[in-house]
Parts: structure tokens; C-alpha cells; sequence
């Protein structure tokens, strides 16, 4: 058994799950930080430090499991003696912690969504009301992700995130433009805006949806040139977005608006409050709109009831619609939501088969729509090296879920953290090859 260490403690943070876990991850760093400790995100092994912050994802099944594998290796680590203290926050430790504290007590406690103060409380730290805002960024310099809201008031019969993350609450402009500020300050050019739907920003604060006044507000922000939205809802789509995303150059031509499905009886009973009539509507005003603009959007296979015919419906949907990228999974059938109370009777083989179907699909899409880019030269931010090559980004990327740049290191030196125009050579179905035009 080892003996307990005279050194200073240091804080090793682990992040699992989505851009918005990223977020609170930083904010809690930022907070460690001022307080004096010496804090890590996901340290290797020989730099982990002996005080373990797990911050968890509870969303689905599969993001269940790795928070619970996670917590259960550092609770492993420390009966060994390898680490003195692990302390469990975040989504799963929201929904689940009676459960969680049942089966691994060993963990020294346990905090839900909410609970930052009390987490640094017990990490021997103090909640410093002046540092709204400041955070311990994770990502490269040249991008970090701004949260304009928390929690979401949609009644999607699948999702579990109000029972994790609570009711819709926007953060005012003058504090969201204040924190984009600091981050450019601290060299961050392009700002990712995330929150369950950005779409319903304002409706609480200022009793209108008020997206695009936030943006005019940000683009106005010294040092930014890029401004991207993520997890825009269908419903109640602000048009006046459009209007701005096509006269003011720093927001991006891009949107992440997740659809999950489009045949009628999946869409009533997913309580998603619209129609296939009407989102491929807004999907045509949005190209109208905005020529050339990419869209991002998520499906779901294999929710309670969906017939081949559902099936066969959302495939001819993705086929017409050619949407730039997208992202598909196997529902996920989960406790206290609406759907729960409906029988989970479509098999794991056949949703999992349906899945890789829309995925094949899209990667076709994919593919040609990459190939027309061949030749053509776009304004690509320079996120890292790796390996052999330098790894960018067109303004229709978005970090680690869409396509990347790929520049030869060996014959071209571009400078990570800034915009280059870079010629495309070459196209796959999910990455493009070019040199510096």
C-alpha cells in the first residue's frame, strides 16, 4: 500500500461525453486554477496526480457504460493506493447517484450537474463569483465552445436531458459576450455555440427568441472571425438567423439541426411537434436562404414502432435531402422519458442493421458532394499537426465530427491556430487533401 504523499495535491479531470461536458470541465478548471491548485485534463498516467475528477455523460446506453467503466477503474485505482481521491460529477451522476452510490461507494462522493460550488468545496476550493466566464480551455487555442444555455423545455418523448441538465435558462448577452471577449483575448478565433437548442435562446430572459441579436453582439467581438451553431431544434427555427448568417461573414454557413427521424407516426410519437411536410420545407427555405450552406443533422433507427415502411420513408428523405453531414444511432431505450412507457420491439440487430444502412448512405453522399470540391479553394483554420500531416478545417466543419483538411507536413508548413487558403487535391468520403493556394 502506498503511503500517503507529503506533495501538493494535483487534480487530474476526465471528460467524458459531450461538447457541453467539455465546457463545465473548464469552468471547473478555471475555478481550481484561481483557487491555487494544480490541475490537469485527463493527465497521462505518470501525471494523473492523486486527485481524481470524473466529470460523467448519462445520455445513452453506450456513453452509460463507459462513465460506469471509467468510475469503476479509478475506484480500483484508488483501493490500490495509486490515487487518494476520485470524486464523480456530471449527467450520469445527476440521474443515477442513490444507484451509483449503492454500487460504488467506494467513490468519495458524488455531485449532480448543478452542484460546482460544493464539488470545489470538497477539492478545498472556493466559488469565485468574479471569474464568470473564465475558463481553462482543452481545446486547440484557435476554437473553444461558448455555452449560451442550459437544460432544454422540449418534451421529446427519447431524451433524458431534462431529467439531467433541468429547464431552459439562457445566459444574458452581456455575460456570453464578456466570456467571448476573454477567449479572444487568449487567442480563440472561431466560437462554437452550444446548448440543448439554441433555437429557443431569449424565449426566458427576454421573452422572444433572441439568437440573432446574441450573434450581432458576438460578431462584434474584436479577434473572432468565426461563429458556428450546434443543436438548432426544427421547431420555432428563428428565420432572422438566416438574414444574418448571409450578410455577416463571421458566422459560419453552417448548422447542426438534429431531425432524429422525418416519417409522420415516428415524428408524432417522438413528440418532436412538426411534420415531414414542414421540415423539408424549412430545410428548402434554409438553402434559399443561405446558398451553399452546410447542414449538419442527427437520426434515429429503431425507436418503439418504427415499421420498415418508417424506415424505408427516413432513407428516401436522406437520399433527397443530401445533407452534408450527419450522424445516425440505434435508439436507445431509456428510464423516466415518455418513450419508456412504450415497448422497446425493434431488435438490437435490426436497429444496429438500420443504422449502418443510413451511414452507408450518407458516406455515398458524402463522397460526391466531397468530390466537387476538388480543385476549389477554401479559407481553412489550422486546428493541429498529427502524424505526417497538418489538420485543417473548411467553415463547414465543425471539430471532431465532420470532415477535416489534410495537408502534407513533409512538402507544405502551414501555422497551426490560423486561416490559410488551401487548394483541395483530393477527396475521400470523410477527409479532403489539399496544399496551401
Amino acid at each position: 500500500m502506498r503511503t500517503k504523499s507529503l506533495k501538493k495535491n494535483k487534480i487530474n479531470v476526465i471528460t467524458l461525453g459531450c461538447s457541453k461536458n467539455v465546457y463545465d470541465s473548464e469552468v471547473l478548471m478555471g475555478q481550481l486554477r484561481a483557487n491555487g491548485k494544480e490541475v490537469e485534463h485527463e493527465a497521462p498516467a505518470e501525471k494523473e496526480g492523486n486527485i481524481i475528477v470524473i466529470n460523467t455523460c448519462g445520455f445513452i446506453d453506450n456513453a452509460k457504460a463507459e462513465s460506469v467503466n471509467m468510475i469503476l477503474e479509478y475506484a480500483d485505482k484508488k483501493d490500490r493506493g495509486l490515487v487518494d481521491k476520485v470524486f464523480v460529477t456530471g449527467c450520469l451522476s445527476e440521474r443515477y447517484r442513490p444507484d451509483l452510490e449503492k454500487e460504488i461507494p467506494n467513490v468519495d462522493q458524488y455531485f449532480g450537474t448543478t452542484e460546482l460550488p460544493q464539488l470545489l468545496k470538497a477539492l478545498g476550493a472556493d466559488y469565485k463569483h468574479e471569474l464568470l466566464g473564465e475558463r481553462l480551455t482543452t481545446t486547440p487555442k484557435n476554437y473553444a465552445y461558448l455555452k449560451i444555455a442550459e437544460g432544454c423545455d422540449r418534451p421529446c418523448s427519447f431524451c433524458a436531458i431534462p431529467l439531467m441538465r433541468g429547464s431552459h435558462v439562457s445566459q444574458p448577452i452581456e455575460k456570453l459576450v464578456k466570456e467571448a471577449q476573454g477567449l479572444a483575448k487568449n487567442g480563440v478565433k472561431e466560437l462554437i455555440l452550444i446548448a440543448q437548442d439554441l433555437t429557443y435562446y431569449g424565449l426566458d430572459l427576454y421573452k422572444k427568441r433572441n439568437l440573432a441579436e446574441l450573434l450581432e453582439a458576438l460578431a462584434a467581438v474584436e479577434g473572432i472571425e468565426w461563429i458556428r451553431l450546434h443543436y438548432a431544434y426544427p421547431t420555432g427555427f428563428p428565420m432572422d438567423v438566416l438574414e444574418l448568417m448571409k450578410r455577416e461573414p463571421k458566422i459560419c454557413n453552417y448548422i447542426d439541426i438534429p431531425l432524429q427521424h422525418i416519417s409522420d407516426s415516428i415524428l408524432k410519437s417522438m413528440r418532436r411537434g412538426t411534420t415531414q411536410a414542414k421540415t423539408t420545407q424549412l430545410l428548402k427555405d434554409f438553402r434559399a436562404a443561405v446558398p451553399g450552406m452546410a447542414i449538419r443533422t442527427t437520426l434515429i433507427v429503431g425507436y418503439p414502432g418504427e415499421t420498415q415502411e418508417d424506415f424505408e420513408i427516413l432513407k428516401d428523405f436522406v437520399q433527397e435531402m443530401k445533407f452534408d453531414r450527419m450522424g445516425c444511432f440505434a435508439y436507445s431505450h431509456e428510464e423516466n422519458t415518455h418513450a419508456y412507457l412504450l415497448e422497446d420491439n425493434v431488435p438490437d440487430d435490426v436497429k444496429q442493421a438500420r443504422a449502418n444502412e443510413i451511414m452507408e448512405l450518407q458516406s455515398q453522399i458524402s463522397w460526391d458532394l466531397n468530390q466537387e470540391k476538388v480543385g476549389k479553394v477554401f479559407r481553412c483554420i489550422i486546428d493541429r499537426k498529427e502524424g505526417a500531416h497538418f489538420v485543417g478545417r473548411t467553415e463547414f466543419d465543425s471539430p471532431d465530427v465532420d470532415n477535416e483538411v489534410l495537408i502534407d507536413a513533409s512538402k507544405h508548413y502551414v501555422k497551426t491556430g490560423e486561416f490559410v487558403n488551401i487548394k483541395i487535391i483530393e477527396a475521400t468520403e470523410f477527409d479532403l487533401y489539399g496544399e496551401p493556394a
